[in-house]
């Protein structure tokens, strides 16, 4: 039997630009969507952040590798690969998402660094926070 956790695991491993046209079948109408750049609410919100993905990013593999679930929560931890400005870029992630009482999504909040995965790869901001990081740590 399929669960919701299961068909939305599926969607999002298997998601592509010509599967964003069923992404309602997965998430409300007035879904709520958070990363590290992007806070929206409603469907057609988050199918355009998807959209702007895959017209910026190369070759995206998603991969979920752990999923729990309890009640109508469920905390995916997952691996994103793909190549932005043809160079390798991949990180890990956990998204905590909650379910309606119809089984799609209401609510998609993905947790990821940011400043590492993204902004220390930047020219100039990158080497200054790769030197912040550097001299906060414990050596």
């Amino acid at each position: 039997m399929s669960t919701p956790q299961n068909r939305y695991r599926t969607y999002l491993e298997t998601l592509s630009p010509e599967s964003l046209a069923e992404i309602s079948d997965y998430v409300t109408e007035d879904v709520r969507f958070k990363d590290p750049f992007n806070e929206t609410c409603g469907v057609d919100a988050m199918s355009q952040v998807f959209r702007h993905m895959f017209e910026h990013v190369e070759d995206i593999k998603f991969e979920i590798y752990a999923m729990l679930a309890e009640g109508s929560v469920c905390l995916m931890a997952w691996r994103f690969e793909g190549r932005l400005r043809g160079k390798p870029w991949s990180f890990d992630g956990t998204s905590v998402i909650r379910f309606s009482e119809d089984g799609r999504v209401s609510e998609h909040i993905d947790h990821w660094d940011s400043g590492r995965n993204f902004y220390e790869r930047l020219p100039f901001i990158g080497w200054l926070l790769a030197t912040l990081r550097h001299h906060l740590s414990v050596h």
